[in-house]
């Protein structure tokens, strides 16, 4: 599919920096993919050679930990390139983990040496990329620390407030919600009753919903 010139920069207005004869031919070999939610993108171990920018939709980049359980990395949003891919990309090394798509995603795919070419060209696309892996390499610090030092429980409520904040549903299953967190689902499903015991929520199938933010909050 042809790729829109405008909408590409309007999502990613780095690249706007880029003078004709370079964004001309970056685009002319960019592609333009469609993937139905749950398709792998890529996988742990595998090479890294395009550049991804999310157009719509949402992809979910995780790792599967030593003791058997997922966990999720991050979440890439449209406008937002893979952060693991730029780091791939630049280091020259292979994904260390894998990356699925959570709905219906349009995904626009820039060669390795395209992408490398607009970087010597453009100070505003280095400078995104660069912010855009120091963004993540923080986040991933702050995961570490949660997972290895934080408290289950307190993640557990800090998540459902936060995806909550606009309706008081959550529309996710138990199984979701331990892979976003890094441990078992066993463990979310006891912790979750323990709250609804509380009357800080009631579980429903396939959802959460918050009863009293406040005593969430507290937690």
């Amino acid at each position: 599919m042809a790729v829109s010139r405008s909408t590409v920069l309007e999502l990613f207005p780095a690249l706007q920096q880029l003078d004709p004869k370079t964004i001309d031919p970056l685009l002319g070999q960019s592609q333009i993919h469609h993937f139905p939610a749950g398709t792998r993108l890529f996988y742990e171990g595998e090479s890294c050679n395009r550049f991804l920018l999310v157009l719509k939709g949402s992809v979910r980049v995780q790792k599967l930990t030593d003791n058997g359980h997922e966990i999720v990395l991050y979440h890439v949003n449209p406008g937002q390139s893979c952060r693991l891919t730029n780091s791939c990309l630049l280091g020259g090394q292979r994904y260390p983990a894998e990356a699925f798509t959570e709905t219906e995603v349009e995904l626009l795919s820039i060669p390795k040496q395209a992408f490398k070419h607009a970087l010597d060209h453009s100070s505003a696309l280095r400078d995104e990329i660069f912010s855009a892996i120091d963004g993540a390499m923080s986040h991933l610090v702050r995961l570490v620390e949660d997972v290895a030092f934080g408290h289950l429980d307190h993640r557990l409520a800090q998540f459902l407030l936060d995806h909550t904040q606009q309706q008081s549903q959550l529309k996710m299953t138990h199984q979701v919600l331990a892979t976003e967190l890094g441990t078992a689902r066993e463990v979310v499903s006891r912790l979750l009753k323990e709250f609804e015991r509380n009357g800080w929520l009631k579980l429903h199938r396939g959802s959460v919903e918050i009863i009293d933010r406040e005593a969430l909050a507290e937690l």
